[in-house]
């Protein structure tokens, strides 16, 4: 999700400016006049513009120690301590300075008469699921249930995504080792032989010529390489924050062979286990489908869940209205649609999310076990290369010697 700079009137008159978190100019206009505020403008937040207003970026929270915040408060209100209170507490006891004055502000409008959801809400931080589970919570007179559920959520989150950076581990660490090695001897050890063959003035290989030429450009124009890098990048890391750059760059992920399927997946998977806290904690089907839907990262996927949770309103079904979307999978649509007509939905959702968690998992572990030979196979050949290169004068000298 993308960054913007959101100025806004109440319904008193009251004018802030603050960053919202969102995927498209048009998508945050709308969300904000549906809450009854006057919206001046939208504009995409850059570097330069900053955050302005008495809500703009309070700074990233850490999902360890919000998960760790979230139990606590989920154990004071078991022990019968008003939500006031136990805020109370806990902002004694927080060591973490940006969740601490959150937290502070949280309370204040909570005692100025706000609903917990909606204070945390005015955040800006915390995430669309948290805050909607706490209105279901508040809604249903069920807080204890829901916040129980959104952390059992974050632990099943939290496990799975360190399984999957893990498997990843090794080969990024393999990848940044080769490239090092690449560049060590491109940028310095071949122009060390490029001075040596000068002063022996024989006459070289074509593949050596090919591979000298190569070192000295790299050594003197090795910089403006990098440097149209970082430019190509940050180009395509701004492009990525539009509508059509985003929308682009996730039809390339999702077709690509493997890892466009292992994607595929994740965000199945993703999208099913926030649907089913959701559900759980009391929330219509509709807005929990909304909610799911703005927590994923492909731009496919959301706007398919948007256009199948409006079928849904309209009184479709929902296994069909995310068929005709044509971007779940067949088994998980039949799943789907067995819970509906069995009225075990959630629970049907909770098995979908286990079903392709362990897919993604195992189809990780198969991708990794064929790469890391790979890279291997492409290392050896071309550190082979550039040294048969280099080497290949020097024993067709020690030939002619003999």
């Amino acid at each position: 999700m993308a960054e913007f700079l959101v100025k806004v009137a109440d319904e008193q008159g009251h004018m802030r400016q603050q960053v919202e978190h969102g995927y498209s100019e048009a998508e945050v206009h709308d969300r904000f006049t549906q809450q009854g505020y006057l919206v001046y403008w939208v504009k995409p937040r850059t570097l330069l513009s900053g955050g302005a207003g008495k809500f703009g970026k309070q700074g990233k929270i850490k999902q360890a120690t919000f998960l760790i915040f979230n139990q606590q408060f989920l154990t004071l209100i078991k022990a019968g301590l008003p939500i006031l209170t136990a805020l109370d507490l806990l902002i004694k006891r927080q060591r973490d300075k940006t969740l601490l004055r959150l937290l502070e502000n949280v309370r204040d409008r909570v005692k100025g008469g706000e609903l917990l959801s909606d204070a945390f809400a005015a955040q800006q931080v915390f995430p669309k699921m948290y805050t909607t589970t706490l209105m279901a919570g508040e809604k249903s007179g069920s807080m204890e249930e829901v916040l129980s559920r959104y952390i059992t959520y974050q632990r099943m989150v939290q496990t799975f995504r360190k399984k999957l950076l893990v498997s990843l581990v090794y080969p990024a660490l393999l990848v940044s080792v080769v490239t090092v090695m690449l560049a060590f001897l491109i940028t310095y050890v071949v122009p060390k032989f490029a001075d040596l063959f000068d002063n022996m003035g024989a006459q070289l290989p074509a593949i050596t010529v090919v591979m000298l030429a190569i070192g000295l450009h790299a050594q003197k124009y090795g910089w403006i390489f990098l440097l149209a890098l970082a430019i190509a990048i940050f180009g395509a890391w701004r492009w990525k924050q539009s509508d059509r750059g985003a929308a682009a760059i996730d039809k390339v992920m999702l077709a690509l062979p493997l890892i466009g399927e292992i994607r595929l997946k994740y965000q199945v998977a993703n999208f099913s286990r926030i649907l089913a806290t959701l559900l759980q904690g009391g929330l219509p089907l509709v807005p929990a489908m909304e909610t799911a839907g703005a927590s994923m990262s492909s731009r496919q996927m959301l706007n398919g869940i948007v256009t199948a949770a409006a079928r849904v309103r309209e009184g479709q079904a929902l296994a069909k209205s995310l068929e005709d979307q044509k971007l779940f999978p067949d088994l998980a649509v039949e799943m789907l649609e067995v819970g509906e007509s069995t009225g075990a939905l959630p629970a049907m959702l909770s098995s979908v999310a286990e079903f392709y968690e362990e897919d993604v998992q195992t189809a990780l572990g198969a991708a990794m076990a064929l790469i890391e030979p790979l890279i291997l196979i492409v290392m050896a050949v071309v550190v082979g290369g550039i040294l048969i290169s280099l080497y290949m004068p020097i024993f067709t000298l020690g030939a002619g010697v003999h």
